[in-house]
């Protein structure tokens, strides 16, 4: 069983992971822009990693959720 999609061709080559090293590398994320564009989703993921809301009771929560809809 399968909670969570498969990861793509992509990911498994290493490219994303690439990608995200040479920007990081570069300092694409330490930019103000950058910086304010994304301060909600990551507020808001932190708050999600605090509270437990990935944690294996939740996630098992959540699919049981989508399979009784």
């Amino acid at each position: 069983m399968r909670l969570y999609r498969r990861p793509s061709l992509k990911t498994m080559l290493g490219v994303t992971k690439a990608k995200k090293q040479l920007k990081r590398n570069l300092g694409v994320y330490d930019n103000p822009l950058w910086k304010a564009t994304h301060y909600v989703p990551n507020t808001e993921r932190r708050l999600k990693r605090r509270v437990g809301y990935y944690s294996e009771p939740f996630k098992l929560g959540r699919f049981l959720q989508r399979i009784f809809k």
